[in-house]
């Protein structure tokens, strides 16, 4: 989880800052949408440069004990890449990772970035305070970087979940007993629907998801606010 999580985090935030600026210039496009399509762009990016790191990490979370697959990561490397196709093998489940990245991650940016700037233009003195790096530029105060942050995570994960859960069960691939009726997005949309619902199959474990995920975007962002200051980017 470390070695995917260091790489994906750097690209993820580089990427939406090139991003932002692209649209931006290139596009003429401002505002809040401009937030929700760089944030898209550089979670799709993130995840394609790390996903053969995640799809590691899954299978090797998924062991129980006396029934181990995988002996470290190395070793599922070796296996995967042997006995699954090759490196097709690391980027099974890919699609659906990508269509559920591109709101989770567009809507998670969007909703840090518009509650800062609502935040900070309608209540400077109560949410705000100067930059460390820059006293002229406003920015938003710890605890309220970290409750911005927490919920962008919660309304992101919430849209997202339902192709969350796909991607996880393509990823397990040959290790679930269904795996046959799990061969595309498609069919394992509609084999954990018809066979589990919309409560117990497509948001299974959401409420479990939330306290991973919640904290996980609240220190996310605010990290990525207070790295801004300490390294003079405002």
């Amino acid at each position: 989880m470390m070695i995917r999580i260091f790489p994906y985090g750097a690209i993820q935030f580089m990427s939406f800052d090139h991003y932002k600026k692209l649209i931006t210039t290139k596009l003429g496009i401002s505002g809040h949408i401009h937030r929700l399509m760089a944030g898209s762009m550089a979670g799709m990016t993130a995840v394609i440069c790390t996903y053969p790191l995640d799809m590691v990490r899954v299978r090797l979370a998924f062991q129980v004990k006396g029934e181990h697959t995988y002996t470290g990561i190395v070793h599922a490397f070796k296996t995967i890449y042997a006995k699954e196709g090759g490196f097709r093998g690391f980027y099974r489940g890919l699609m659906p990772t990508i269509v559920g990245m591109a709101p989770y991650a567009g809507v998670s940016f969007f909703t840090f970035g518009t509650l800062k700037s609502v935040g900070l233009s309608h209540a400077p003195t109560l949410l705000g305070r100067p930059s460390s790096d820059n006293p002229n530029v406003l920015v938003l105060k710890t605890h309220i970087n970290l409750l911005c942050g927490g919920v962008a995570g919660a309304i992101a994960q919430t849209i997202s979940y339902p192709l969350d859960v796909t991607r996880r069960r393509m990823q397990l691939g040959t290790v679930l007993p269904d795996s046959e009726k799990c061969l595309t997005m498609l069919k394992t949309l509609k084999y954990v629907y018809g066979h589990h619902g919309i409560r117990r199959g497509l948001y299974r474990g959401l409420s479990l998801n939330y306290i991973r995920c919640v904290p996980s975007q609240a220190v996310a962002f605010t990290t990525y606010e207070l790295m801004k200051q300490f390294l003079h980017l405002n």
